[in-house]
């Protein structure tokens, strides 16, 4: 009897925990209890995106040139995942302001036009990749070298397509109802069971590379059933529903997500576009060594932007269901606490550049010149990621409002001035100035947006104040 109590008490505190208040919780406990989840879920993202990249440098005799063919596909990969966001980051803001608003069939609504257009969008993107891979991946910096173990561990991924978009897309749904944790939980199980499958299908059954990318697709069929699961489920305020489909609504959910969108696509342009100046610059040699040096740093760029991304993101929801309800207090407190995180976090990384570059170098490579190199990009790599702290915050902040308008070209500044300085730099410079477009992106991107904020704030939330029942 007392073994059944524990049972029901210890599930009541867990359902407790994983739904939040978004318009009654104090501000500073709310923002706490999604963004650590949102950041400890976007970690873990990464980690297995290292360690796959770490088993596959490790791998024997061909180790450093399957790290480059891999760190061309990494971008590509990306881009593609970045349709979720599109959907997922597009209509989650939405739903959660319909939320707050109290409307709640509009919110059902824009959660089933969003399945539809994750659904469609993935078959699409595959078909599509699948016939364009071998162009892609010449055109984004893989050699005649590298090109086998990029194309046999693109082809392999692609099958998973469907998996990530429907995990990564509908996981947005989940955290927007206020349950952080089971958004973070559906991550963590994929990430988990990537780590574990990836040494048994890379060494233990000698698939390489092609493992690699099997253990990936496996890890996220398991995070994508998971989150199915929680949404056509009872336990959640507003379940996936079919019918009542709207282009309109699809329209403005796909406006809404460009921002992100955009963001994460032109990051991984971004990364394409560095492996292609390095390898022009680089010429064949030096060029295939310094893109293994830059999917080195990316590495741990990732562990920068990707968590980042996870606060400001995660914390959308607490922003759009306040905007939503028109509680201006409750938002500027939400933002000042959101800014202090990410921030906080920026400038731990930043320490972390610099004392433990040497020790995250060393799990990719044993050769003492490409590590010296590698080591040298992340430091430069880093200069300016605490601004960007606040960078993230204030242009996923617009976001999570629906102020589109204010948010992509925000974002569209930063990545010009980061091209501007990619093409400009080693013209001048040679090959390793490369690596400086990225803090000079990161100190004037936050500059503007900041100028921005301050000045289109107050009529952003100049709306009536809340009835006495919400307050």
């Amino acid at each position: 009897m007392g073994g059944r109590l524990r049972f029901f008490v210890c599930e009541a505190f867990w359902d407790m925990k994983l739904e939040n208040d978004l318009g009654r919780d104090p501000i500073g406990r709310l923002v706490w209890r999604i963004a650590l989840p949102s950041m400890l879920a976007q970690f873990v993202s990464v980690l297995y995106s290292i360690v796959d990249r770490i088993y596959i440098s490790n791998l024997p005799g061909i180790g450093d040139v399957a790290l480059a063919g891999v760190g061309v596909c990494g971008p590509v990969v990306t881009m593609i995942g970045a349709f979720a966001s599109l959907v997922g980051i597009g209509g989650a803001p939405l739903m959660s302001i319909r939320m707050g608003a109290g409307k709640t069939e509009e919110a059902r609504r824009i959660l089933a036009d969003s399945f539809l257009l994750l659904s469609v969008s993935a078959a699409g993107l595959m078909a599509a990749a699948f016939a364009l891979r071998r162009p892609m991946l010449l055109a984004f910096g893989a050699s005649e070298v590298t090109f086998p173990y990029a194309n046999a561990y693109f082809t392999v991924y692609l099958w998973g397509t469907v998996f990530n978009l429907l995990s990564l897309g509908l996981n947005q749904f989940i955290i927007c109802q206020g349950f952080a944790q089971k958004g973070m939980v559906s991550v963590v199980l994929g990430a988990a069971l990537n780590i574990a499958l990836d040494p048994v299908f890379m060494f233990a059954l000698d698939m390489g590379v092609v493992g690699a990318a099997l253990a990936t697709v496996l890890s996220q069929l398991a995070s994508c059933l998971y989150v199915l699961r929680t949404l056509f489920g009872s336990r959640v305020p507003i379940p996936i529903t079919f019918g009542g489909y709207s282009i309109r609504r699809m329209g403005r959910i796909l406006a809404t997500g460009l921002t992100p969108f955009l963001i994460i696509a032109v990051d991984n342009v971004m990364v394409i576009a560095m492996n292609a100046v390095l390898q022009c610059y680089g010429g064949a040699e030096l060029g295939d060594r310094l893109i293994t040096c830059a999917t080195i740093a990316q590495s741990f760029m990732l562990v920068v932007t990707m968590p980042l991304g996870g606060i400001s993101g995660g914390t959308q929801t607490i922003l759009a269901f306040n905007f939503g309800a028109h509680r201006r207090d409750r938002i500027l407190q939400a933002q000042k606490y959101i800014t202090l995180l990410c921030v906080a976090y920026a400038a731990v990384l930043f320490a972390l550049a610099r004392a433990a570059g040497p020790l995250f170098v060393r799990l990719f490579t044993r050769s003492p010149e490409l590590a010296a190199e590698a080591v040298e990009a992340i430091r430069v790599c880093t200069l300016a990621i605490i601004p960007l702290g606040v960078q993230y915050e204030l242009v996923d902040g617009f976001t999570g409002m629906g102020q589109v308008q204010l948010a992509l070209p925000l974002s569209a500044f930063r990545k010009a001035v980061y091209f501007a300085a990619l093409f400009s730099l080693p013209a001048a410079f040679g090959a390793r100035a490369v690596f400086y477009a990225e803090p000079i992106s990161d100190v004037l991107g936050p500059i503007l947006s900041a100028l921005v904020y301050a000045v289109a704030i107050r009529k952003i939330l100049k709306f009536p104040e809340p009835d006495a029942k919400v307050a």
